[in-house]
């Protein structure tokens, strides 16, 4: 599978994620946020950004569970529980997170 943006084709998985990490920038976000019907703020980058520097640092995508506590730890508690995330992204923040950060899908989500 795969979208068009700005003149160049990037390819997806069945599901719609990257599947070329390398693709990645704030437009290709941009788009996959419209696609997943989510309203890009400054609170939602926040978290598209942390998971990015997370994958980085740790070759893999946070579940939910791991998310949630590397987030209280980064930005406080009041953002670092699940009730805040699933505000910004209630189609799951782990999944739909990654999938708007161009990452792969978390291990364990369904």
């Amino acid at each position: 599978m795969s979208f068009e943006l700005n003149g160049r084709t990037y390819d997806t998985d069945e599901e719609g994620y990257l599947t070329n990490l390398a693709d990645w920038n704030e437009d290709v976000a941009g788009y996959l946020a419209r696609e997943e019907k989510v309203d890009m703020t400054e609170s939602h980058w926040e978290v598209v950004n942390f998971l990015r520097e997370y994958y980085n640092e740790f070759q893999i995508a946070p579940a939910i569970r791991v998310l949630t506590k590397a987030i209280g730890k980064k930005l406080g508690p009041d953002k670092g529980n699940s009730k805040y995330l699933y505000e910004l992204f209630p189609y799951g923040p782990a999944k739909q997170a990654c999938k708007i950060a161009g990452l792969p899908k978390p291990t364990g989500c369904i």
